[in-house]
């Protein structure tokens, strides 16, 4: 099945703990067709880069299954530009650089080669840009993801909330949806976000693996313990191009295959973070993705034997 995705490609300075690098390939839409090519073909790309974004890293993902018609390259212009440094628990870090360059003029296109996808992702872009591409649908995919971030919810609350009324899964994380919904507590959190308009919800939770909410149905999966963490950058964007990569294509949108296709977004956000960029998604092999999957499943086996005696 055909999966369009929607997002940045760009360049990123990374420091964290463990290493820096002044210039890498990152972006959201980069992160994401990766990690959906080990799962699905075609994979249909919407982005904007300048004329400084190198060509061969386009053509890799086009051996990967990735198609380009989308792609605005703006040939005197500088591709989006962020620099970050993460503290020491990885899970904090701080904005040092954020150079829109080409990604202010971003007005995203929908090709009519691209009008028959079955599966959308709408990466975390402001809502009125996630509108307009919603406008210019011919006919309604399967299904839509979207991402957002707190950034939006300060910014542009009322678009971001017409968005969700036309979205059917939004993914965000813990403290994200805390925010868009003013519930501490997580299941409540999801509720009112899925009486917003999405029928499912994801709500990831970093080191502490995601929670998937659809109706009174809930869904927790765990996130595999790393001995090495060198660069977060990305995981979450691999985790969204392996769960719609993995549905894309079983074809499958129930409940329970989007517990399945969890487990496999958790497996390319573990990769991920193993090197800097989406280095390591760009050298995995088959049987490196099935090794870890199971390594999930072992997991969260559970062969217990609970007596129900009650002792006075």
């Amino acid at each position: 099945m055909a999966l369009t995705i929607i997002g940045t490609m760009a360049f990123d300075a990374l420091e964290t703990p463990f290493g820096k690098v002044d210039r890498i390939i990152g972006g959201s839409a980069t992160y994401a067709a990766w990690a959906a090519s080990y799962f699905t073909t075609p994979i249909r790309q919407v982005s904007i880069v300048g004329g400084d974004f190198p060509k061969e890293e386009i053509k890799a993902l086009e051996d990967r299954g990735v198609e380009f018609d989308g792609l605005e390259i703006v040939p005197d212009g500088k591709s989006f530009f962020w620099s970050g440094k993460y503290h020491m628990d990885m899970n904090t870090r701080d904005s040092l650089i954020t150079d829109l360059n080409v990604l202010a003029q971003f007005d995203p296109k929908i090709p009519d080669s691209y009008q028959d996808s079955d599966y959308l992702m709408l990466g975390n872009l402001a809502p009125a840009v996630q509108m307009s591409v919603l406008d210019q649908l011919k006919e309604r995919p399967k299904l839509i993801i979207m991402d957002t971030m707190n950034f939006w919810m300060d910014i542009a609350l009322d678009t971001l909330k017409d968005v969700l009324k036309r979205v059917d899964l939004l993914l965000v994380n813990d403290g994200e949806a805390r925010q868009l919904t003013g519930e501490y507590s997580l299941p409540k959190a999801a509720k009112k976000i899925r009486e917003m308009g999405p029928k499912y919800v994801i709500i990831k939770k970093g080191e502490h693996g995601a929670l998937l909410f659809h109706g009174d149905k809930i869904f927790s999966a765990p996130a595999l313990p790393l001995e090495d963490v060198f660069d977060p950058t990305g995981a979450g964007d691999s985790f969204a191009g392996g769960f719609i990569g993995y549905l894309s294509r079983t074809d499958d949108c129930s409940f329970e295959n989007m517990k399945a296709a969890i487990i496999l977004g958790s497996t390319m956000a573990s990769f991920c973070v193993e090197k800097f960029g989406p280095n390591r998604l760009k050298e995995l092999t088959s049987a490196e993705i099935e090794a870890r999957v199971n390594e999930f499943i072992k997991l969260m086996e559970v062969n217990i034997e609970v007596s129900l005696a009650v002792n006075y």
